[in-house]
């Protein structure tokens, strides 16, 4: 059966982190992704992380010959994805001017942290960094040091899924000029985007910039984690007032007996009041209070719960793979995959 991008062929540059995951989320949606890798690479048969889904072609990329055979590839593709630094692909010859040239219409696709232009562009660069200069590092962990959230805010977030869109914005216009275009897709602009909602609360006074005051940064004790008389944690949720009713319920605490959530001076206070209430019992008693109801409270799971758990299991948003890993489901999902 066709997937929504059967018929797309994508050129995919090898590189690491959000290239690859972009890649295999086309290749996920039907296109055939074709993976340009360096001699000497090796990538498993049966692998079934982010370098799904791809045909590989090794190609040394200071032949001529092997740059004549990529620039071929090139004429009869829809898309090249590339997360080289900017002017990488301009010295091998595979610049976006010589690409478009070859073929007016390639969406030239290149993903980077810092962008491609700025006084920062040439510059290394790891998420940490790119989410450090956003603001979104600084809103993020304790009160006393931001902590990074793993690389899905910069990498992932802000980089894959950015350049991902912008692909098929390119395409949809493609399909109604017939010009090919360069997707310019930097990490720091994407976390920006991401960042809007928080830029906005901020503008509005509902935001400060100290970590741990805020409603959404761990600050509010209706939003946050809570540890367990086992050690497992509980994720509550309870914003509006209803899902908090029954946050409180399930703890069998009464309302007009605990300090008011709407006093954000009281917000120590009540912390205290609903960390001694979670802590008195181990996290499977708390799930089974809690399962599926509307209080807005979920167990916090590791990897191996998680791909266990009945709800993720029932949509295989996580499954195992052929050796027994957790491997990630394909994503989104479509009513009709041949419409």
């Amino acid at each position: 059966m066709d997937k929504p991008l059967t018929g797309v062929h994508v050129i995919e540059m090898a590189g690491i982190g959000p290239g690859p995951h972009a890649a295999m989320i086309l290749s996920d949606l039907g296109a055939t992704v074709t993976r340009i890798d360096r001699p000497g690479s090796h990538v498993p048969e049966d692998a079934e992380h982010s370098l799904r889904g791809r045909e590989v072609q090794i190609r040394d990329l200071k032949n001529p010959d092997d740059i004549a055979a990529v620039l071929d590839l090139i004429a009869g593709a829809d898309v090249l994805l590339e997360g080289l630094r900017p002017g990488v692909m301009e010295r091998l010859g595979l610049g976006p001017e010589t690409a478009l040239e070859r073929n007016p219409r390639l969406v030239y696709a290149r993903m980077t942290g810092w962008g491609q232009d700025g006084p920062w562009a040439k510059a290394a660069g790891h998420d940490i960094n790119y989410i450090s200069l956003t603001g979104a590092l600084h809103a993020i962990g304790p009160k006393d040091h931001p902590v990074p959230p793993l690389n899905l805010v910069g990498d992932f977030g802000g980089g894959s899924m950015l350049v991902v869109q912008g692909i098929l914005a390119a395409l949809v216009q493609r399909g109604t000029t017939g010009k090919g275009q360069v997707v310019d897709a930097a990490m720091v602009d994407g976390v920006s985007v991401l960042l809007q909602l928080i830029l906005e609360l901020r503008a509005g006074r509902g935001w400060t910039d100290g970590r741990e005051e805020n409603m959404l940064d761990g600050g509010a004790p209706f939003y946050r984690t809570y540890r367990c008389a086992d050690d497992g944690f509980m994720a509550v949720g309870a914003i509006e007032p209803q899902f908090y009713a029954l946050l409180i319920k399930g703890l069998g605490l009464e309302a007009d007996q605990i300090p008011d959530r709407n006093d954000k001076g009281a917000w120590p206070e009540l912390h205290k009041v609903l960390e001694e209430a979670f802590i008195a019992q181990p996290r499977a008693h708390w799930e089974g209070i809690f399962d599926a109801t509307d209080a807005c409270v979920s167990p916090v799971l590791s990897f191996e719960e998680a791909v266990e758990h009945p709800h993720m299991a029932a949509r295989s948003s996580l499954r195992r793979g052929k050796n027994g890993d957790v491997v990630a489901g394909i994503a989104p999902r479509f009513s009709d995959p041949q419409a």
